[in-house]
């Protein structure tokens, strides 16, 4: 395929040798003489670990070149990549001027060209920049979004150092767009590398490169963290975290990455409090792990904050316990949740098959008592009575028998803190605790999902 790369830094250079290297027509574009000279003398814009190497068989090939004008590279190209710099502007915020300047470049290139072409930014931008650059697009050039052109957002993962290697073996390749076309054109660019192809949404694109590298930095900080607590204790910290990332099946796994209610239960509150006592009475300044229970709190707190906002008081709970499956009562989320809600005059219904106030003993009973005394006159057994006499059902956990509710109580409020559902066609209003509106019924839409095709071997 022939492509067009906006900007010859890091990024830019990168991609340009590599998409050469795959023996796609490259053309370079920078504002930099000096740094088109370099890619047009078969040399690098930046130090990097064989990058020199693919720089020198793309010029020598002929696949590779560089141009200041725009209007040239666009019109030579099926693609163009928008990799130019985005810079922090010491606010938390960027400066995304490069980006919509390199727009404008490309929207009046396009006023005269009459073939598709597809924008792909692949700078590190925040949501919603796509639609601002297809506005600029279709501004500029006269041409209308998903008929002439389509921008579609194609985040970069590559580490530095080893650059190359990141970008010819990629874990995945995430395109976000809303143009089929542009979607075939992108997996075909990209259908020679190992890895994942995922189309999604464009916002679902943009935000991710902020959620990889605040984990990555999360993960260096809480090593961190681990590392100068065992060091007063005298343990090898090493062993300890080597240990930690060989449970492939909780630890370093998708268990716990998805979006839903606080945590509860008798073991992750008990045992956070344990390692940042353990970090106090030793003098070790712990932040993050000793922030993660007020995080917790705060979460719990915007559930309660949702169901209210609700503007009704007959609530119905559907789960007590801290997790689907259990009559742990110690330390959930719900309890504290209900809890507020009597305390504001709601009129409370609970119902969990699991937990029997007649049974409840020991530590179990000792909370729920000094939580909720009144317990046995809230809880009941009996699912419909509890939904016929409440306006709002809260789905707590994910219990089986709470996947049909919204076909067995119509028109009812449900606020959902799980994500018991990936998308509802539901007569009814429909929250969400940590994701937008899934329910499509009477709007239109259709259910936005995920489209991967599998890794190639």
């Amino acid at each position: 395929m022939k492509i067009s790369i906006f900007g010859l830094g890091y990024v830019g250079c990168v991609g340009a040798a590599c998409f050469a290297s795959m023996g796609h027509k490259v053309i370079g574009v920078d504002v930099s003489r000096s740094k088109v000279d370099l890619i047009n003398a078969g040399r690098p814009t930046i130090i990097e670990k064989d990058i020199a190497g693919l720089c020198e068989a793309g010029h020598k090939s002929g696949l590779l070149s560089a141009t200041t004008d725009a209007a040239k590279a666009v019109a030579d190209t099926d693609i163009s990549f928008i990799a130019v710099g985005t810079p922090g502007t010491g606010n938390g915020h960027l400066d995304l001027s490069y980006i919509f300047a390199v727009a404008r470049e490309i929207g009046r290139a396009l006023a005269a060209k009459d073939a598709f072409h597809v924008v792909a930014i692949r700078s590190t931008v925040t949501p919603g920049t796509n639609k601002k650059v297809t506005r600029i697009l279709a501004e500029e050039s006269g041409k209308t979004p998903g008929v002439d052109f389509a921008v579609v957002s194609n985040p970069e993962f590559l580490r530095e150092g080893t650059s190359v290697h990141d970008f010819l073996n990629p874990p995945l390749t995430l395109v976000g767009t809303d143009s089929p076309r542009a979607a075939a054109t992108m997996q075909e660019l990209y259908s020679s590398l190992p890895g994942e192809y995922i189309a999604t949404d464009i916002s679902v694109a943009e935000v991710m490169k902020y959620v990889n590298n605040t984990f990555h930095a999360l993960k260096i900080v809480f090593g961190n963290e681990v590392g100068s607590i065992c060091r007063t204790l005298g343990i090898d910290s090493h062993k300890v975290m080597d240990i930690f990332c060989r449970d492939r099946v909780l630890n370093i796994s998708p268990y716990y990455f998805k979006p839903g209610f606080a945590y509860g239960g008798s073991c992750l509150p008990k045992d956070t409090a344990a390692l940042c006592a353990l970090a106090a009475d030793n003098g070790v300044d712990a932040p993050v792990i000793s922030h993660i229970s007020s995080s917790n709190d705060a979460h719990r707190r915007r559930a309660l904050d949702l169901i209210m906002a609700q503007g009704r008081k007959k609530i119905g709970i559907l789960g007590l316990s801290f997790k689907a499956g259990t009559d742990d009562l110690r330390c959930s989320p719900v309890v504290e949740v209900v809890n507020e809600l009597v305390k504001q005059g709601y009129d409370i219904a609970i119902y969990d098959r699991n937990v029997q106030v007649s049974r409840i003993t020991g530590t179990n009973r000792d909370f729920i008592m000094s939580r909720i005394p009144h317990l046995q006159h809230l809880i009941t057994d009996d699912l419909d009575a509890v939904a016929s006499q409440s306006d709002v059902l809260v789905v707590t956990n994910r219990e089986k028998e709470f996947a049909d509710i919204p076909a067995r109580y119509p028109g009812k409020t449900i606020v959902d803190l799980i994500r018991m559902w990936n998308t509802l066609d539901y007569d009814g209003r429909y929250e969400g605790l940590a994701w937008p509106d899934i329910n499509t019924a009477g709007e239109g839409k259709e259910p936005v999902e995920n489209l991967s095709v599998a890794a190639k071997s």
